[in-house]
């Protein structure tokens, strides 16, 4: 027991009262694309352990715990709640305010929600750790902290399948007061596979691949539940009999754990009914806090469900305080992609591949999670406490790392050729496609910062993949969209730089290019992408990886080569086709254009940088020559493209969205390639007078023209803010992680108030309408959203590293 009470939550969480609706929450743009309302909170979860999610009115919702795969659901069984006692009156609520609607649990109480004019507390988030905060319906103080062991360059508890609930109970009163808090779950072990080991794939109305997934929710049948104890520690073993060999996916165990105290009293119930009424477990429970000790291992039935409960009971006299934890695990070792494509995560690298491990995690976890909060505020603090970065930053800068929890992430265990695993995050939910090149440009700059390791294994799987071809003819989704019918393209041709490296229908990181939306081979933008992001990360990760360079050496020279035959003028600079041929890929561009332009001059530049570090390592006389005449051939394209870039673009103020269209059209992402020229100390590819005369255009046009400022920057729009085209969509949309990249630049540049205006613009757009932690690619000016959960918002993390 202490007498002080002070969960230190920061000042700059993302906070909510619990169970308080949105008047007008954003709504998506497409019905095809998902729409799971606002109900989201900070995922729990290793990377590439599988995750959960717990909104702010207290219900578990989102379970990413299939790799790759989404479900949002809430199972009300899997809660906590809470008994309170003060010898003359008791009360107990189950702690969501989301009642059931089907019947089951009747027998709970639930949670009172907030309104507008009175709160029941507050939910916090500062990722990787979210609070619950009860107020005015308990009459002791109750803070629920949730989080789960991640922090910069950790590379093992990271990945770890657990979520640690760390319970301060306060008695602010003059009289004794009997809390009891319950966690109760589902035994869900066999529900999180595709039952369907072969879905079609089919073109969805946005031209985008889908494929059918069916996890088996509610297969329970064969599992069973056991009550397990150390003397430390006291939970119930969530497990299932019959499991094959080797391990399929979805198998395997799960935990929940409390610590044992001298001064609580410990209950449990190892089997009821989830979807009866609850009444096993509440009857007790709300007459005195406890349960019934009931134990019975028995498997159920094909049709039975099975849930597990423990319940802490503890009395504080006045003015005392207990910390009471409470941990739910699980292993589920196996991902499984294609039928008969299995990985193991990389957790099982500590753990082993068995899937009973569940208790041995939670236990753990127990003993190590005062630690782990001491490591996460170790890693965080040196950010929260500048004093020159807003709050509203901080927040949304540790907020936006979520998606490398929930963005259906892989981190598979370790090899010879890959000593820490391989690593992926899906550029969105509606695009389930691996770590889109053009997307993670911006996107990956949280990675990099603070986890490089995992950034360097993405790049060398896309250095492996520029060489491999596969002919499979594909129909490209584009053309369907608009009515016309498509060419026949191949999935991916050699040499080109694939744009995603696989979907989890499929063998990620093997086969490559799973979009078919666009023909990817013919992007002008995904070479050059590839060679920026390989000298940014041996750049900014000390610049001594050299093997790091000569992994990726050969995939760099063909990839340039590759490029390179787009320039069908022969005048240096390769061509958009008219096509929408670059990330905007709705957005035709005609001959030189600027975004893709500034790119290939930028990548040149990086090529000869990373040649002249290989020529001073290189000692034979053969690699040498290899390289010296490699960087000739750079330095030849690279002076010839300087002076047509900015004959054929630049108009006086900015640089036009490209030679060919006659567009004046103000591009906000204009000048991407002289953002990385600068980040990457290379030459300057445009002077820097036109530079910041462009960017200020952007600023003036994109942002401050197109509906005052209030939405950030538009895509392109002219230069007195009105559209080209009242009927364009990515030119009047606004790109979370296009607006953080410009802003990074404008900050780049000197003009750091504009771009923390516009920061602050974008971040209140996502996190004041519903779009917190499925923070979407493109927001308009209607109020609606498209692509929710989309990798290239972290490029928030590009802003804080030019700040320095």
């Amino acid at each position: 027991m202490t007498n002080q009470f002070s969960p230190q939550i920061p000042s700059s969480t993302w906070n909510r009262p619990i169970g308080l609706g949105w008047d007008k929450p954003y709504t998506v743009r497409y019905a095809s694309n998902i729409d799971d309302g606002p109900w989201h909170g900070m995922p729990l979860g290793g990377f590439g352990a599988g995750c959960i999610g717990r909104s702010s009115r207290g219900d578990f919702n989102l379970w990413h715990i299939d790799g790759g795969e989404h479900i949002f659901q809430n199972f009300p069984a899997c809660q906590f709640s809470v008994f309170e006692s003060n010898g003359t009156s008791s009360q107990a609520y189950a702690l969501s305010t989301q009642p059931t609607d089907d019947g089951s649990l009747k027998s709970w109480q639930w949670y009172p929600a907030s309104t507008a004019t009175q709160t029941t507390g507050t939910y916090h988030a500062l990722y990787p750790r979210s609070w619950f905060v009860y107020e005015n319906v308990f009459q002791a103080e109750l803070t629920c902290e949730q989080f789960s062991p991640i922090w910069a360059n950790n590379y093992q508890e990271t990945s770890y399948p657990v979520a640690v609930f760390v319970w301060q109970a306060h008695n602010p009163t003059n009289a004794p007061i009997t809390l009891s808090i319950m966690l109760t779950w589902q035994n869900m072990v066999g529900w999180f596979t595709n039952a369907l080991k072969s879905p079609d794939v089919r073109v969805r109305d946005d031209g985008s691949p889908v494929y059918e997934y069916q996890p088996r929710l509610g297969e329970s049948g064969g599992n069973y539940n056991y009550l397990d104890e150390s003397p430390q520690h006291l939970g119930c073993f969530l497990g299932r009999v019959g499991m094959a060999e080797p391990l399929q996916e979805g198998e395997g165990s799960w935990c929940i754990v409390t610590r044992k105290h001298p001064q609580v009293e410990i209950f449990h119930h190892t089997r009821w009914n989830p979807v009866g009424t609850g009444e096993e477990v509440w009857q007790s429970f709300a007459a005195d806090g406890s349960l019934a000790n009931y134990i019975d291992t028995s498997p159920v039935s094909e049709n039975e469900q099975l849930g597990a409960a423990i319940a802490v009971r503890f009395t504080l006299q006045p003015g005392e305080t207990l910390e009471i934890p409470f941990v739910v695990s699980w292993d589920l070792p196996v991902t499984e992609f294609a039928a008969g494509v299995n990985y193991y995560r990389r957790y099982t690298d500590f753990f082993g591949k068995s899937g009973n491990h569940a208790w041995a995690i939670a236990t753990i976890a127990l003993e190590q999670y005062q630690t782990w909060q001491q490591q996460i505020q170790a890693w965080q603090d040196p950010i929260l406490n500048r004093d020159d970065l807003p709050d509203w930053f901080k927040m949304a800068l540790f907020n936006e790392l979520y998606d490398l929890t929930s963005g259906g992430t892989l981190w598979s265990a370790a090899t010879p050729s890959d000593p820490i695993g391989q690593f992926a995050v899906l550029e969105c939910l509606d695009y389930r496609w691996y770590e889109s090149l053009d997307v993670r440009l911006y996107g990956s700059f949280g990675l990099l910062q603070l986890f490089p390791e995992l950034e360097k294994a993405v790049m060398r799987a896309f250095a492996r993949a520029i060489p491999q071809g596969d002919d499979t003819p594909r129909v490209i989704g584009y053309y369907y969209t608009i009515g016309a019918e498509s060419p026949i393209a191949v999935r991916k041709t050699p040499g080109a730089t694939p744009h995603d490296l696989g979907a989890p229908n499929e063998h990620v990181w093997e086969k490559t290019n799973y979009t078919s939306y666009q023909d990817c081979n013919l992007w002008k933008d995904l070479g050059c992408d590839f060679v920026l992001q390989v000298y940014r990360d041996f750049l900014l990760t000390g610049a001594d990886d050299v093997q790091f360079l000569r992994d990726c050496w050969d995939a760099i020279v063909e990839t340039l080569d590759y490029v390179k035959t787009f320039d069908l003028d022969g005048d240096g600079i390769p061509e958009n086709s008219g096509a929408p041929d670059q990330t905007f890929d709705d957005w035709r561009l005609q001959g030189v254009s600027a975004y893709c332009g500034g790119l290939w001059m930028a990548a040149l530049a990086a090529a000869i940088a990373i040649s002249d570090i290989l020529l001073q390592n290189h000692q034979d006389s053969e690699t040498k020559e290899k390289l010296l005449l490699q960087k000739s051939t750079y330095e030849t394209w690279l002076t010839k493209s300087l002076p047509i870039y900015q004959e054929k673009l630049w108009n006086g103020k900015y640089y036009r969205l490209d030679s060919e269209s006659g567009s004046d059209v103000v591009m906000a992402d204009q000048l991407c390639g002289q953002f990385y020229a600068n980040l990457l100390e290379l030459p300057d590819i445009v002077p820097s007078d036109r530079a910041i005369s462009a960017l200020q255009t952007v600023y003036d046009a994109c942002f401050l023209k197109f509906y005052d400022g209030q939405f950030g920057a538009a895509n392109g729009v002219r230069p007195d803010g009105s559209p080209e085209n009242p009927k364009a969509t990515h030119p009047l949309e606004v790109w979370t992680g296009i607006n953080f990249g410009l802003a990074a630049f404008l900050v780049q540049m000197g003009m750091k108030d504009e771009g923390f205006r516009l920061t602050q613009a974008v971040v209140a757009q996502i996190y004041n309408n519903g779009l917190q932690f499925r923070t979407p690619e493109a927001i308009t000016a209607a109020g609606t959203f498209r692509a929710s959960t989309y990798l290239r918002a972290m490029a928030i993390w590009a802003i804080y590293l030019v700040i320095g």
